[in-house]
């Protein structure tokens, strides 16, 4: 009996063991790994990136549309194998006009949804032209669905092209709640894109707390002229929005980010500020650029990614900055692509899947979009990132 307890204990210990070390879920990323870069051309025409991978694993790339006047086709691509190699095109959505650019992996089910405009949306109609895509098998295929979104405080109904792609907050009192970036352009496209109409524009974002069938539309983000955000989640909750200006409408620097942050799962934005690091497109026109977002699933560690352009004529010298804090510093940036580069998202890799240590980058190029494919050891040119933070 004596024997049969002990061999109980020592099971019950080897399985709370295992259970603790697989719920650090970020070995490859602590890991002092060589440092690793690798680029391939994904699409050749049309315009708009979102990327994400689902909870298997698989790396989703989503790209198409082109503008009010033309037709365009909602396309992905997916890595089975960690974004070594990549399977053919397939087209989700055609025509269309616009690529919603949400993209969102729902952490509780495992589902994957994609967001898409068919045509210029009217502001204050309940989304008519929007194409809601759930699939269940990882990306593999999609079916249509109907959904419901609510309008704002100021009575619109938030546009989704193009933000980076969307999460499933898992901290505090809203863990499971999904959550991504919208915005508001008053008056239809393309007239409610003119640089005119640009002080009335607003980011905001929209969050589902039932697996994505119904949406409630979060208050504006606090500055006006704002587009295309982007969102994550920090360790303690607290959601940071960094998003696109076109417009000052009091002065500030319309050239670098935007940013503010949540405290109540993204329903409301805060303690508005402007980064004096991170741009937001050339620095030759106020025009902005979208940008890429992600932070890397290191356990109770903010270590965000931002890619844009550093550039001060031109969207060239595609290139990421790293924040080892949350977003309160970026002491690192690296150089990407020196050639063309304009909008761009970033995902990174599932642990115990064979995307798990990387970090994907699907940005437009030349005369369509590449895959940036690269670790946290090249980030940061092999030093250990906990140098950073004092570890």
């Amino acid at each position: 009996m004596r024997f049969l307890s002990l061999y109980v204990w020592l099971i019950l210990s080897f399985t709370l063991s295992t259970l603790s070390c697989n719920k650090q879920t970020t070995t490859e990323y602590e890991d002092a790994e060589k440092p690793f870069l690798d680029i391939q051309p994904l699409f050749d025409d049309e315009r708009f990136p979102n990327v994400v991978v689902a909870m298997d694993g698989s790396v989703l790339a989503t790209f198409g549309g082109t503008s009010p006047a033309s037709e365009g086709h909602l396309k992905i691509r997916r890595s089975i194998d960690g974004g070594e190699t990549w399977l053919p095109t397939d087209t989700i959505v055609a025509p269309i006009q616009w690529h919603g650019g949400g993209t969102v992996v729902d952490k509780n089910s495992g589902d994957v949804m994609l967001f898409a405009e068919r045509r210029p949306f009217t502001d204050r109609s309940p989304s008519g032209e929007l194409i809601f895509l759930r699939s269940s098998n990882h990306g593999v295929t999609w079916a249509e669905e109907q959904i419901k979104i609510h309008p704002d405080e100021n009575g619109y109904y938030p546009a989704m092209h193009i933000n980076e792609r969307g999460i499933t907050i898992q901290f505090g009192e809203h863990a499971g709640r999904l959550l991504k970036a919208t915005r508001v352009m008053p008056f239809a496209i393309p007239a409610g894109n003119e640089p005119e109409s640009w002080d009335r524009h607003y980011t905001n974002a929209i969050y589902s707390d039932d697996g994505g069938r119904t949406w409630q539309s979060s208050a504006p983000f606090p500055a006006k002229g704002t587009g295309e955000a982007a969102i994550e989640e920090l360790s303690d909750g607290t959601l940071y929005y960094n998003s696109r200006r076109h417009y000052s409408t009091e002065g500030l620097n319309p050239r670098m980010r935007y940013v503010a942050r949540s405290y109540d799962g993204g329903e409301t934005w805060e303690d508005l500020s402007v980064s004096d690091v991170l741009p937001d497109g050339p620095q030759d026109t106020d025009y902005g650029l979208m940008a890429g977002l992600v932070r890397l699933p290191i356990n109770n560690h903010d270590i965000l990614i931002y890619s844009n352009v550093d550039s001060d004529q031109g969207r060239v010298r595609g290139s990421i900055w790293a924040s080892f804090d949350g977003g309160q510093s970026w002491p690192v940036k690296r150089l990407v692509d020196e050639g063309p580069f304009a909008y761009s998202s970033l995902a990174a890799g599932r642990p115990g899947t064979p995307s798990e240590g990387y970090i994907y980058m699907l940005y437009e190029s030349r005369s369509g979009a590449n895959i940036a494919r690269f670790n946290l050891s090249w980030v940061t040119e092999g030093r250990d990132w906990k140098e950073f933070i004092g570890e």
